[in-house]
């Protein structure tokens, strides 16, 4: 009878344990995916990993006819081998709906793109899609095949960037 009495009190003592650690919030949330550890930095989802896009700043600049920002460097240290990246985002004071990616040129050691030549916008941002995983946590999609090349995410009217390569 003791032993009966031991085993169920052991038994129960086990779900209660269980579900005590089943009811601890994961770390990882979107599709097995951590959540992004900084907040309004765009990650790169590479399998079940994060990778943090360069941070920078572009330079405002004007060249002739030409409206442009510059990035110094000539490459991102970041590399994506997908032509279709994707991005987690945890919104704090960037809306993830403000981000615009944009292709950039390597030029004379720096990354540039034309926004504007002659008052006529020459650079369009590559269209994304942005859905909610929870809280303010959000999965940005590129919704066209990327080339091998540089690119930088950024909010509107900001000169803050996010870089990163495809390779």
């Amino acid at each position: 009878m003791r032993i009966a009495v031991f085993s169920a009190t052991f038994a129960v003592l086990a779900l209660a344990g269980a579900g005590a650690l089943g009811a601890q919030p994961s770390s990882k949330r979107s599709g097995g995916l951590p959540d992004p550890p900084k907040k309004d930095v765009p990650y790169l989802i590479h399998a079940a990993s994060l990778l943090e896009t360069e941070t920078n700043n572009a330079k405002e600049e004007s060249r002739k006819d030409d409206q442009l920002f510059a990035i110094p460097g000539a490459a991102s240290p970041v590399k994506t081998p997908l032509a279709g990246p994707e991005f987690l985002f945890r919104s704090e004071a960037i809306a993830p709906e403000k981000l615009q990616l944009f292709k950039l040129e390597s030029r004379e050691g720096r990354r540039e793109v034309v926004i504007s030549h002659k008052k006529k916008q020459v650079a369009a941002p590559i269209r994304m899609s942005v859905v909610p995983v929870h809280n303010n946590v959000f999965r940005i999609r590129v919704d066209a095949e990327l080339e091998a090349g540089e690119y930088a995410l950024s909010p509107q009217d900001s000169n803050t960037v996010f870089c990163f390569a495809v390779q």
